[in-house]
């Protein structure tokens, strides 16, 4: 098989998987254009129409989802191929792709990408942070971090690292008419900067002490989906913010913002690397799940 074949299939897994053309194209690092041409060229050389595409879908014909059955597990096996290679190598060679949150990104990979990069000079990460909940196999990653929660039966979860804790924390200015919250009742009388996940929903502020969980919705004009916004929008005085501590840590040395509820803020997760059971584990997603592993 040609290379150039090898590419038409590569690029039709791609667009199958995602049921995209602007994904597969994202994923492949090449313009939309480019996958539509492909596209167009292995449908012409074989004689069968695969993808049916309009405005608003992009769906595979009969044709397509049985040569899309029949591929999987042909390309799975030249991956594992191409990795047995590296039992030969001295560092691990090849691309991880891997999904990570983008409210502890920084946190996950701390200390780890220098060192890592450095000592396998073939590996190769690309990293998607988003805070949208995603399929990590329909989307093509090799591999996803979360918190805690729960996974599907069909994952396999490595623990990697503790999360530090969420805190609530406010401006001088802010504090100089209010007196901090005792209690986390307290914070109905105060001024909430929100988190919205993407999915839309409302991000609630917990808290702990004692074996007693206390679950409180805030309120406040202010809504926002990132972190480091919500800090920005604490340091001007805008309410108080629920964020990790490690984002929050050089403004608390500094001064320029302040905790308060410490002792009810308690609650830790754990960060989870996962990746699908059935999928082989190659040498470069091996070495950086050793990496990242508590």
């Amino acid at each position: 098989m040609r290379g150039t074949e090898l590419s038409e299939l590569s690029t039709f897994l791609a667009v199958a998987r995602h049921r995209s053309f602007r994904k597969a194209a994202t994923e492949r690092g090449v313009a939309a254009s480019a996958v539509s041409h492909t596209i167009r060229s292995l449908e012409e050389r074989i004689g069968v129409r695969l993808i049916q595409r309009t405005t608003r879908s992009v769906t595979l014909t009969d044709a397509g989802e049985r040569y899309l059955a029949d591929l999987t597990p042909a390309f799975e096996q030249l991956a594992r191929a191409q990795d047995g290679l590296n039992a030969f190598r001295a560092t691990p060679f090849g691309t991880v792709r891997i999904n990570v949150p983008t409210s502890i990104a920084p946190f996950a990979f701390r200390d780890v990408l220098g060192q890592l990069i450095e000592g396998n000079p073939g590996l190769k990460l690309d990293i998607v942070a988003t805070d949208r909940l995603i399929d990590i196999v329909e989307e093509g990653f090799n591999a996803g971090i979360r918190f805690g929660e729960v996974l599907s039966r069909d994952m396999v979860a490595v623990r990697i690292r503790p999360v530090q804790r969420l805190i609530v924390v406010g401006s001088p200015s802010y504090f100089r008419s209010r007196l901090p919250p005792q209690h986390p009742r307290d914070l109905r009388q105060h001024i909430g900067i929100r988190y919205r996940y993407p999915s839309g929903a409302m991000f609630d502020w917990r808290f702990e002490q004692d074996g007693e969980v206390i679950v409180v919705q805030v309120e406040g004009p202010i809504t926002l989906d990132d972190q480091d916004l919500m800090i920005e929008a604490a340091l001007q005085g805008c309410g108080l913010a629920y964020v990790w501590e490690d984002r929050a840590r050089p403004h608390l040395e500094a001064g320029t913002l302040h905790r308060c509820l410490q002792d009810w803020c308690q609650i830790k997760d754990d960060l989870f690397l996962y990746y699908p059971s059935r999928r082989h584990v190659s040498g470069a997603l091996r070495v950086l799940i050793d990496r990242l592993k508590v």
